[in-house]
């Protein structure tokens, strides 16, 4: 996302350099109508002579914002969707200065485009939030930073956590149920259950099925899953469409064996929920 001024002010990118400063100059000459509208980079596009390093087209959503009452509430509506409040749906039509705001989910693809109008999903910074430390626990705290996630391990075992430490991961020394029945979790959390301890595991599991985390799941056997949902379903008094909501074994189904694959498998399968992907087109 690139925000720019005609005087030449930005802040941002579009594609890591290589269109940025052949699109400024053209906002500076004001070659863009005052209308949302898309132009194209790379074969095909109208700027012939810039190729992209990388071949292919970039497509680029371009709004125009003038400032008014009405643009500030749009632009606050999206401040609160950044910051976990809800996730939230921008329509826009092309051809046209027309913006709506409307709710949305997390199964649903992140851009849509329906003829001249365009939908796209915005919300908080996805958060992985790692119920205990173990190693497949540390493994997705790797790959979660590396995809861009906030995360954060609660786990009030101080024999555990004493000789952790990573870059961008957030370590908590209480329980991660006690965590999240105090707002731990938005609608762009996952909550993992990794340990293979029920005190932790089973206690997370009861209180992210109370939230709107988009993605929860617990590790173990397909044997170890099924008496985990039951002893859930008895002991918290959960029907069978809330269990739906645990991934149990948690992650794709890869043959993973080492502590590294099965995070692969889990770190995919929650970037599968997030993007709206059924597990029959995986």
């Amino acid at each position: 996302m690139l925000v720019a001024l005609s005087s030449g002010e930005h802040c941002g990118s579009l594609s890591g350099g290589c269109v940025e400063e052949d699109f400024l100059e053209r906002v500076a000459a004001g070659q863009f109508q005052p209308v949302n509208q898309v132009v194209r980079y790379g074969d095909g596009g109208f700027a012939p002579t810039r190729a992209l390093p990388c071949g292919g087209v970039l497509g680029v959503l371009i709004e125009f914002i003038a400032p008014s009452p009405q643009a500030d509430a749009h632009l606050g509506a999206i401040e609160q969707a950044l910051a976990g409040r809800e996730l939230v749906s921008r329509h826009l039509q092309l051809g046209g200065g027309q913006r709506e705001i409307g709710t949305a989910t997390m199964g649903e693809a992140r851009v849509q485009v329906d003829g001249e109008r365009i939908s796209i999903r915005m919300g908080a910074v996805y958060r992985v939030l790692l119920a205990g430390l173990s190693p497949v626990a540390e493994f997705c705290a790797s790959f979660a930073v590396a995809m861009g996630y906030e995360v954060i391990v609660c786990d009030p075992r101080v024999e555990v956590t004493s000789g952790f430490s990573m870059p961008g991961v957030e370590v908590r020394g209480v329980l991660p149920a006690v965590f999240i029945a105090e707002g731990g979790c938005h609608s762009s959390t996952a909550v993992l259950a990794l340990t293979h301890d029920p005190k932790l595991d089973d206690l997370s599991m009861l209180e992210a099925v109370r939230t709107e985390a988009f993605y929860i799941g617990a590790m173990g056997s397909m044997r170890t899953s099924s008496k985990r949902l039951e002893r859930l379903g008895r002991i918290g008094g959960l029907d069978a469409r809330v269990l739906k909501r645990i991934h149990a074994p948690i992650g794709l189904n890869l043959g993973s064996k080492t502590p590294s694959e099965i995070a692969i498998a889990v770190m995919a399968d929650i970037l599968r929920v997030a993007n709206g992907v059924s597990r029959a087109e995986v």
